[in-house]
């Protein structure tokens, strides 16, 4: 099982590859779920904060390790100053999407905030399951259409009609 994933993920890779060229994906790449560009309005998301998150998001590599890129390195790659960063990830957090852990470097003291996602996947996922399930629905009924025997229509007499009544 371990390896047919595995030739999955290489032949994902491959794809990936072929669109953006080798060079592109072998300086990095970073994996957003469609749904949250296709709901960031419903999720309370404008442009900044969708270029925000995806530098958040750019950082985290493991489940299990929050991201903790600092305020100036995203400000300098989007060409924003670091406090409308500060602002927009403080309003990211009373929304519920993001979640600021303070963290304290053992030498220097302060350090850079590392940053939970939890709520963003959280608000994102009932809209995750909406589209999966409205996509498995038009498939079903696609696939119904296929092989259906004979075609479901109804014969509209004038008499029928609501504009021509008898």
């Amino acid at each position: 099982m371990e390896n047919a994933v595995r030739k999955a993920n290489v032949a994902g890779l491959r794809r990936n590859e072929e669109k953006w060229g080798k060079e592109l994906i072998e300086a990095g790449w970073t994996l957003l779920p469609s749904t949250i560009l296709e709901r960031q309005q419903a999720l309370g998301l404008d442009p900044m904060d969708i270029n925000i998150l995806l530098h958040l998001i750019r950082h985290w590599w493991y489940a299990d390790r929050l991201p903790y890129p600092s305020k100036r390195v995203i400000a300098e790659c989007i060409g924003i100053d670091e406090s409308t960063v500060r602002k927009r990830i403080q309003r990211l957090e009373v929304a519920g999407l993001v979640k600021r852990i303070a963290r304290k470097h053992p030498i220097f003291g302060r350090d850079t905030n590392a940053y939970d996602l939890a709520g963003l996947v959280a608000e994102a996922t009932p809209y995750a399951i909406e589209a999966i399930e409205t996509r498995n629905r038009d498939k079903k009924a696609k696939a119904e259409r296929r092989t259906r025997k004979r075609a479901i229509f109804k014969v509209v007499t004038n008499e029928d009609h609501p504009k021509h009544p008898k």
